[in-house]
């Protein structure tokens, strides 16, 4: 699981650096696809629920110290998305396409939520998405389609991202 753990979080900084610098030029409506998100979902969906976990926590903690959120916002919410993509393992067949644009789609409302929950609580500390601005559902659309790509990318090094048995 360890292997695993920081294999994942490993590509989702390179994601999360190639989102900040190349991706961001290509911004529409300052919305870049989530790479580093879909990558968490690939790793929990493959592998259960303690490897989401950790695979988010330390995930998020690269960017809560890479960008410039409070430090533990991206921790908690990337947890917690990790948490809900790993409780899922086993129960659908991974297809090419339509469950990894599913599971992509869901986690970005799911983070768009918690950021929107966690800003009524902290109101000035976390920025949220504004559900009627185009940001957010850019960023989903985004993401939810390259999600078939991404997953098809990261099959090819599925001996680093998935537990043994799985292969």
């Amino acid at each position: 699981m360890g292997k695993n753990v920081i294999w994942a979080t490993i590509f989702a900084l390179i994601a999360a650096i190639l989102q900040s610098t190349l991706l961001s030029r290509l911004a529409v409506y300052h919305a870049v696809p989530d790479l580093a998100l879909g990558i968490l979902v690939f790793s929990a969906y493959n592998n259960g629920t303690m490897t989401g976990q950790l695979t988010g926590f330390f995930s998020g903690l690269l960017l809560d110290f890479l960008s410039a959120a409070p430090l533990g916002l991206n921790t908690f919410v990337r947890t917690i998305i990790g948490a809900s993509a790993g409780l899922m393992k086993g129960s659908f067949f991974l297809d090419t396409l339509l469950l990894p644009m599913a599971l992509c789609g869901a986690s970005t409302l799911v983070k768009a939520l918690s950021f929107w929950i966690l800003h009524i609580l902290f109101a000035s500390a976390v920025p949220t998405y504004i559900a009627l601005s185009p940001t957010l559902w850019v960023e989903f659309t985004l993401n939810t389609l390259l999600a078939p790509f991404l997953f098809a990318l990261l099959k090819l090094f599925k001996s680093l991202l998935v537990e043994g048995r799985n292969l």
